[in-house]
């Protein structure tokens, strides 16, 4: 007979108009609750956090392995971005030694995500890099920063809507290329990672799927 599984579920939610309306908190909710009980394990207490993934300093994420920890508990959220975006916090849960699970991978391990928040994190910071150098040089060269249509409403609400859109593919194509160089190093094809990553849902930039070329360029 075999035992079954205590989980400790953590949710967060990036703004605080989030955390009121329970938008995005709902459909977190869902996949955990499913997650656990397609999985025979119980969810014995949950933690919702309403804050930045950037940030390694959050309370709620802290009760939660805290809690783990002191029962044996498996810590459980909804996707992988909800734990953290940042390397430094994953080999700290890691040292902890609280196990967890991110109910839309569950085959992702300690490693797994260690390679992901590293990739992430230094796509971040390069990111972050060009941009200063791009101001800088406009800058230097005279010209006006920034967008004067930006400042109405109308142009507000577009920017909105192009980060949004951006930075969940960028997301996307991170988790994928992590995800892909993990396999690569264990030996699989590109065509071999190519069906992996379309049966694991994952999407290209243009909302495709993958091919053996296009696993190639994650690479590149």
């Amino acid at each position: 007979m075999s035992s079954q599984t205590n989980y400790i579920a953590y949710y967060r939610v990036s703004t605080q108009k989030q955390g009121v309306s329970g938008l995005g908190l709902e459909a977190q909710v869902k996949q955990v609750t499913d997650f656990a009980a397609r999985t025979g394990g119980v969810i014995t207490a949950s933690y919702t956090e309403v804050e930045s993934g950037k940030k390694s300093d959050r309370v709620q994420i802290l009760a939660a392995i805290a809690e783990a920890k002191k029962t044996g508990a498996t810590l459980l959220i909804a996707k992988l971005d909800r734990l953290a975006r940042n390397a430094s916090f994953i080999f700290t849960l890691r040292d902890t030694g609280v196990s967890f699970i991110a109910s839309d991978m569950p085959e992702a391990n300690t490693l797994t995500v260690g390679i992901m928040a590293v990739m992430a994190q230094h796509e971040a910071e390069v990111i972050s890099s060009r941009t200063r150098v791009a101001l800088a040089a406009k800058k230097a060269r005279g010209e006006k920063l920034g967008n004067p249509d930006n400042f109405t409403e109308t142009g507000r609400a577009k920017g909105r809507a192009a980060h949004k859109e951006k930075s969940m593919s960028n997301q996307n194509t991170k988790t994928a290329r992590g995800y892909a160089s993990l396999l690569r190093t264990g030996g699989a094809s590109l065509r071999t990672i190519a069906d992996t990553l379309n049966k694991e849902g994952f999407k290209t930039a243009r909302r495709g799927q993958y091919s053996a070329v296009q696993v190639s360029r994650l690479f590149a």
